[in-house]
């Protein structure tokens, strides 16, 4: 997505703790869809997930403010990836704070985590291996900006800058699940139907109805019919039955934990076509 080039950014919205490290053994929960797609190939392969994080170096975890500090308009957010991130964090809580004020509730605005070899958290510690993930005790989200090219190189999608915005928007999905109290870690199961499937194709249904409003924040530009082919690719490349195929060799419906390529393409497609919040319960019916 295009960036308005005079919309003015927040960077204290996004702390910076690249070239950092964090550590500990304790995997952090949710990975949110895409979050956690590396390691849930590594589980499908057979891996403890624990071996992901547990050499991560140990270390004090301090901000880098300065690093962030030139993101201050959509012109720095067109030319630099890390400004695109703080862009697109900007617009989906403006979004999501108007929309819970217009349902008469209050949005809690959290903070997105720029991290590079590790980084501890109040769910433990998690390396890079990790990729993007949500955070429900700390209300944060930590994204790893390799993440991205590892999404093209190993998985095979397209990227772009809409591909990127949809993995930060899906992570933010599960922020509003854990505002409205929808979020509920270790008890989703695994399955074609399990509640962790629903729970992440929720967010890549939050997702669209964010992308479907991003214009109306000021930040951005409407997408473009590319973009959002951007956005479905990237959904497809990480649909549970693209992974085994690339890890297995073979699909095994029961092991699915965030959906296939087909149902994350959809619900996306669903929050992005009505653009409301009410359309995306995959708690009840099919999915």
């Amino acid at each position: 997505m295009t960036f308005n080039p005079d919309a003015q950014l927040d960077p204290d919205q996004v702390t910076d703790v690249r070239g950092r490290t964090g550590g500990g053994r304790t995997l952090a929960f949710g990975g949110g869809g895409l979050g956690l797609v590396i390691a849930i190939a590594y589980l499908l392969l057979g891996g403890d997930p624990s071996a992901l994080i547990q050499n991560a170096p140990g270390g004090v975890v301090e901000p880098n403010a300065s690093a962030l500090a030139e993101c201050k308009t959509g012109a720095e957010a067109n030319a630099r990836p890390d400004c695109r991130i703080v862009g697109f964090v900007n617009s989906i809580q403006a979004y999501w704070s108007d929309e819970f004020k217009s349902a008469g509730a209050t949005y809690t605005p959290t903070q997105t985590v720029l991290y590079t070899d590790a980084v501890d958290t109040a769910c433990g510690a998690a390396s890079s291996a990790v990729g993007p993930f949500y955070c429900p005790p700390d209300k944060s989200v930590y994204l790893y900006l390799g993440f991205f090219d590892e999404l093209q190189s190993r998985f095979g999608a397209e990227g772009g800058p809409l591909a990127e915005a949809y993995v930060v928007a899906h992570e933010y999905g599960h922020h509003i699940q854990d505002l409205l109290g929808d979020l509920q870690p270790g008890e989703g199961g695994t399955g074609a139907e399990s509640r962790s499937v629903r729970t992440e194709l929720q967010a890549d249904c939050y997702a669209g109805v964010w992308v479907n409003h991003a214009a109306s924040t000021g930040f951005l530009q409407p997408p473009t019919k590319e973009q959002i082919g951007q956005a479905l690719d990237a959904a497809a490349a990480v649909g549970d039955d693209r992974i085994q195929e690339e890890t297995q060799g073979q699909v095994n419906r029961e092991a699915w934990t965030h959906g296939s390529a087909e149902q994350r393409q959809h619900w996306f497609t669903v929050g992005f076509t009505s653009g409301k919040p009410a359309d995306c319960d995959t708690f009840s019916g099919d999915i």
